[in-house]
């Protein structure tokens, strides 16, 4: 879990060859895997990791997401996920993450000046998985996730209309 009052750690992960699209960088579909492994970090360091969710029932499901491909993304680019909780109440969490594409040492963080490669802004409920119904975030886990909470990034809230 991650202690109370320090922003939570980058998740990392490198570019996988497999990972590739036809036009030579990360296809579409693993930047939504990359940023789930992120979200999954999130629910590890917050309290509702595996034996949460044996003890309880409970899990977090993603219900609604916004992401943004900003720049290209090659082959054996090692990246670094910054998550933000954006706010959480009752049954409901809102978060996002950017991802960076960082270099030098491999725990290198992104510079001051580093642009986000890519973002997603995610709306999750905390639902019992028994009942099959969204239930509210006991008060622990909610209350870890609330002392993370962060000004949304200036991206944040936006959506995607028709031209």
């Amino acid at each position: 879990m991650n202690p109370p009052g320090l922003p939570l750690p980058l998740f990392r992960e490198t570019v996988r060859p497999e990972w590739i699209d036809y036009n030579g960088h990360l296809s579409e579909a693993f930047y939504v895997l990359v940023f789930g492994f992120a979200t999954d970090a999130l629910m590890e360091r917050t309290g509702m990791d595996s034996a949460y969710r044996a003890r309880t029932g409970c899990s977090m499901y993603t219900v609604e997401s916004h992401i943004r491909y900003l720049r290209d993304v090659p082959e054996g680019a090692r990246l670094a996920i910054r998550t933000r909780v954006l706010g959480a109440a009752g049954r409901k969490a809102c978060f996002a993450h950017e991802m960076y594409v960082v270099t030098g040492e491999p725990q290198a963080e992104p510079g001051a000046d580093a642009a986000p490669v890519a973002t997603t802004e995610l709306l999750a409920l905390h639902v019992d998985q028994r009942a099959g119904r969204a239930t509210a975030f006991p008060d622990a886990v909610r209350e870890r996730l609330t002392a993370l909470t962060e000004p949304p990034p200036g991206w944040a809230g936006r959506s995607v209309t028709a031209p």
